[in-house]
């Protein structure tokens, strides 16, 4: 992922959120029970980062509730200033309010999604209505919104600096997109959809991580797990044991329709029944989520309609770099047929291989993994196996993400083991710049674990910002499968491109130097956010990174140049797949999202089913990346009709990285100049023009179509 999606969470409950118009009050008992909590004062470890040691569950909700009161003050303060609006007095006041909300909201978001339990899913679906409301009597004040406006109206006047321009214009344009303009009685409709939304968005993501360990698939035998590695099958056995299955071995489901087990697994009927238990997740039964989606894109379709827009994705493109739904549906219908003929050349060359093998049946969704994999094998004479022992965890981190840092951006990360973490798996590290001086702190949180969702993103604990004297304090999420204890983990090539993947979202927080923090790091566009991030994969198959660190975990000895050519001439295999279950799940994301005020209640299977015949990607072998019913970018996450920023943003990077070949490749002068015009401006400067300070001009297609094989 990507952009962090606990940021996505808290912005959703800062700009989408909803309840009653009910003024908080102060409970003096609260206070005084809550006297030891640690968040009523600022930590006092290095750049505010969070204790650990003092940090329990039940200080979270009397905080978030001490902190809705405490902004929700300092807000009408504001707003009922008898002084006419300045900058200072309403803007920069406004971007000084709610330091305890923050700091409290940042952790407990945080670890909602990586070390969740019981009491923090009480906690979080108890508080998501109530964050909604406290959202909206910031949003909907009037007199708060008289003086922006006032300031909007007046800001080329003003004496005001590029930066804090941009930051009126932001304000501005966020109180009008959640309802400032409307009428009073139009604001409690508004407030009435929030609530509800913000409290199925919730749900949606509650029963989503119920689901992953519901549908987990318990194996009797080892002989079923025919094909696994002798660590995976021990890992499997250790999970089964951990979870009341002794003598037995447990499959765990990721949150993608395609399962990476399958590839090498040969039980047919055992691929199927994991297949269908991702693919069919969320339909029925308790945890359900098919009733969630339907409502959710119902509520979005009327919300929009309520602030002047013909559907949802009109409505979140607005402000993005793509503008409208027509121009992304335009993107993706040009690339459609060329996707498909592709994907059916490489469905053709499985079903072959299903033939030559001895295979009597059609290619299902289930194959498709393990087969692509002897075609692949055969195709570039390469064995998956003798590649692993190359991609140790640990030295990928260091010697790949590290080393690449320093190689590019003068940058270097040195371990803190003397600061808390929240689980034994997480790792603390400080960032250095080339000077000595220290940048940020980073928390590497690799691992995946009962608690955690699925998927890989960023997020911070500490957001970056000049004026109120923040350093970035900022953390990454995977969900690697780590080894039993005493041996090696080991990272398939695309976890690799997904660690340097996430540091660049890292990066660019920590790297940000905006003075205000609602402009600083990874404040940026949808359609924005991931083009950093996607520029960074693709140092980990450059040459000198690459000699780094893919070396025998044993020996030492770099990965064998054969075996690295062959690795790499086998990227582009597999691209019309890749390409057309990630477009797939992107344009239904659009079409869920391009529903009118008025629609009835969608039935998730023919609603998907329709979908994707429309746009003429309806293959049976090839389903999106992620269906409705576990489509946590789309529904519970931040991402709502803006799945397709991987694509854009994916555009943007291409074409960036392949000027950087031009400039001399790896090397400190192009790092530094992709730093300060990328990654250090923030959202201060409009996206397309931080991208043309940097590349000269805009981007086109052509690198994108070269990075994915499929010119």
């Amino acid at each position: 992922m990507h952009k962090s999606l606990i940021a996505a969470a808290i912005a959703a409950t800062l700009t989408l959120s909803a309840c009653s118009s009910t003024t908080p009050t102060q409970d003096t008992d609260l206070v005084m029970v809550q006297a030891q909590n640690p968040f009523l004062q600022a930590s006092t470890l290095q750049y505010q980062a969070p204790d650990f040691t003092k940090i329990k569950d039940e200080h979270f909700q009397p905080a978030l509730t001490l902190g809705m009161q405490a902004q929700y003050q300092q807000i009408l303060d504001i707003a009922n200033n008898p002084q006419a609006p300045t900058f200072t007095n309403t803007i920069v006041a406004m971007e000084k309010s709610g330091e305890l909300l923050t700091r409290t909201s940042k952790v407990f978001y945080n670890l909602a999604g990586t070390d969740s339990n019981p009491t923090l899913r009480k906690i979080q679906s108890e508080m998501a209505p109530k964050m909604a409301a406290h959202s909206d009597n910031i949003n909907l004040n009037p007199a708060l919104f008289k003086r922006i406006e006032t300031l909007y109206n007046q800001r080329a006047d003003l004496g005001l600096s590029a930066e804090e321009t941009r930051l009126v214009e932001v304000y501005y344009k966020r109180f009008v997109r959640a309802g400032a303009k409307l009428t009073e009685a139009e604001k409690q409709k508004i407030r009435v959809l929030n609530e509800e939304q913000s409290t199925l968005t919730n749900e949606f993501a509650q029963r989503l991580m119920r689901l992953t360990k519901e549908i987990a698939i318990v194996v009797d035998s080892k002989e079923q797990l025919a094909g696994l590695s002798e660590s995976a099958i021990n890992a499997a056995a250790a999970d089964a044991a951990a979870n009341g299955h002794a003598g037995k071995y447990q499959l765990n489901i990721t949150n993608t329709t395609r399962q990476p087990v399958l590839t090498q697994l040969e039980n047919r009927e055992l691929r199927q029944q994991i297949w269908q238990a991702s693919a069919e997740r969320g339909l029925k039964g308790a945890n359900e989520t098919a009733s969630l989606v339907a409502r959710l894109a119902q509520l979005r379709a009327e919300r929009a309609e309520l602030l002047g827009y013909k559907n949802w994705a009109e409505y979140r493109l607005e402000p993005q770099m793509a503008k409208t739904p027509e121009a992304v549906y335009k993107m993706f219908g040009s690339m459609v047929p060329a996707v498909v003929k592709n994907t059916e050349k490489e469905a053709a060359d499985i079903q072959a291989m299903i033939n030559k093998t001895g295979g009597d049946f059609e290619l299902a969704p289930w194959d498709w993994a393990y087969y692509a994999e002897l075609v692949r094998q055969e195709k570039y004479d390469l064995d998956e196996s003798a590649i692993t022992p190359y991609f140790e965890f640990d030295r990928v981190l260091e010697d790949g993400v590290f080393f690449t840092l320093k190689e590019l951006y003068g940058v270097t990360l040195k371990p803190r083991p003397d600061l808390p973490v929240y689980h034994e798996d997480v790792k603390a590290y400080e960032m250095f710049d080339e000077d000595g001086s220290s940048m940020a702190i980073f928390y590497a949180d690799y691992f995946s674990r009962e608690g955690k969702r699925g998927g890989a993103w960023m997020s911070s604990f500490v957001a970056q910002s000049e004026l109120l004297h923040n350093k970035p304090v900022v953390i990454n999420v995977m969900n690697i499968k780590k080894a039993p204890a005493g041996e090696p983990t080991f990272v398939s090539y695309d976890e690799v491109t997904t660690m340097f993947h996430e540091m660049g979202h890292g990066t660019h927080g920590m790297f940000s130097k905006a003075v205000y923090p609602t402009l600083s790091g990874t404040s940026v566009s949808r359609d924005f956010v991931e083009f950093p991030s996607t520029f960074e994969e693709d140092w980990a198959a450059h040459p000198k990174v690459l000699a780094n660190y893919a070396k025998h975990y044993e020996t030492g000895e770099p990965i064998p140049q054969e075996l690295l050519s062959k690795l790499l001439k086998s990227r582009s295999f597999n691209q019309g797949f890749d390409t057309l279950e990630y477009m797939s799940a992107a344009l239904l994301d659009l079409e869920w999202h391009t529903l009118q005020a008025g629609s009835p209640l969608q039935d998730v299977a023919s609603f998907e089913a329709a979908a994707l015949k429309k746009h003429g990607v309806d293959l049976p072998a090839v389903p999106p990346r992620y269906k409705s019913t576990y489509f946590a970018h789309a529904f519970p996450g931040g991402y709502s009709a803006s799945y397709y920023a991987y694509m854009w943003s994916e555009i943007l990077a291409a074409d960036a990285f392949a000027y950087v070949q031009t400039q001399g490749g790896l090397n400190r002068e192009i790092g530094m100049k992709f730093r300060k015009t990328i990654r250090e401006v923030g959202n201060t400067v409009p996206p397309m023009e931080a991208y043309k300070a940097f590349r000269g001009q805009e981007p086109t297609t052509e690198a994108l179509l070269e990075r994915r094989g499929l010119n």
